[in-house]
């Protein structure tokens, strides 16, 4: 059994703003909000191929079941695309060692949804890889990246200042008041 040492969870969460970060190669870099929007790569993993088992002439007999087997490739194949099209998707594709274990993933994830009463190891397993890859909020920080927000859509979705009345001259000071508002300097 190891005894001490780092693990990924010890000691204070990584910061954007240290030091210590960035010397471990943290850079905190902008995951696009609106998602990955590039070329998506082949799934990487073989097909996997289900069974059927029934009895004839009190034998259990075992055979391939072609429909379920594609049925499963095709919901892979949707669960890896969703994947792709998350802001992580931007990260992963400067990091090709990593596809497969995004498969094992969108795998997993597909075997949990086709039986909701899944072994809870399954489910434990599929949150670590979630973890793993970035899809969770601890695990954009132990990778050290962040979503960034899209401050122009936010920004055209919000109503424009509307000029104020012009009923009398602003005063000096309201003119200074009014250049620095909320602490952001418009001035």
């Amino acid at each position: 059994m190891v005894a001490g040492g780092a693990r990924a969870r010890s000691g204070p969460a990584p910061d954007p703003n240290s030091g210590r970060s960035a010397a471990r190669g943290l850079d905190f870099s902008g995951l696009p909000s609106e998602g990955y929007q590039g070329e998506i790569p082949d799934f990487p993993l073989d097909p996997i191929v289900l069974f059927a088992e029934h009895f004839e002439a009190g034998a259990k007999v075992r055979e391939v079941d072609s429909e379920s087997s594609a049925d499963f490739r095709s919901r892979e194949n949707v669960v890896w695309v969703e994947a792709w099209r998350s802001p992580q998707g931007a990260a992963w594709t400067r990091e090709s060692w990593r596809w497969p274990v995004i498969a094992e993933n969108c795998r997993l994830k597909v075997t949990v949804e086709l039986d909701p009463g899944s072994n809870a190891a399954l489910v434990g397993q599929l949150h670590r890889y979630r973890e793993q890859i970035g899809l969770t909020p601890a695990g954009l920080r132990l990778n050290g990246w962040q979503i960034s927000r899209d401050e122009v859509s936010e920004r055209r979705g919000s109503e424009p200042a509307k000029a104020p009345a012009a009923s009398k001259p602003l005063t000096a000071r309201e003119r200074r008041l009014r250049a620095v508002k909320n602490g952001d300097s418009t001035a």
